[in-house]
């Protein structure tokens, strides 16, 4: 008896069970299709270019960027400094730029100088000063190294 209410029991689990990963492996089915770089450049774009966009909305876009494996481009960096402008907070785009600087990583050498030549002409437009131009890219409080001395 024990044995057929146990067999019973697998058979109804199992066809639960079943039906649970075949649901599950539909919607994993339906995120579509990946978007290019010249969508997801348009999309932040249009993002930072919205009318109305608060402090709020502007830090959570670059949240979300800063947050993603990937380096923004300068379109989408020129973007976002224009809405700083707009909400007149020049503390998130300097701290915007510091993000993006920081993106670059291992390749900071060679991109960041990139980034900042495209940039700079809206930079001069928008009277945003560098990190370099305020003296952040060295630390202020820093002691020197023994292995220097």
């Amino acid at each position: 008896m024990l044995r057929t209410t146990a067999g019973k029991l697998a058979t109804a689990l199992r066809g639960t069970l079943g039906a649970t990963s075949t649901r599950v492996g539909a919607v994993r089915c339906l995120h579509g299709t990946e978007e290019s770089a010249e969508e997801f450049d348009k999309r932040y774009e249009k993002y930072f270019s919205r009318e109305g966009i608060d402090g709020w909305e502007i830090r959570k876009g670059m949240n979300d960027l800063l947050g993603m494996d990937v380096v923004p481009s300068p379109k989408i960096i020129e973007s976002g400094l224009r809405a700083c402008r707009r909400v007149n907070d020049i503390a998130l785009a300097i701290r915007w730029l510091e993000g993006c600087k920081d993106k670059c990583g291992d390749h900071k050498a060679t991109l960041y100088p990139y980034l900042l030549e495209k940039i700079t002409p809206t930079l001069k437009e928008l009277g945003v000063p560098t990190i370099e131009e305020l003296g952040y890219d060295k630390p202020e409080l820093a002691l020197k190294s023994v292995f220097d001395m």
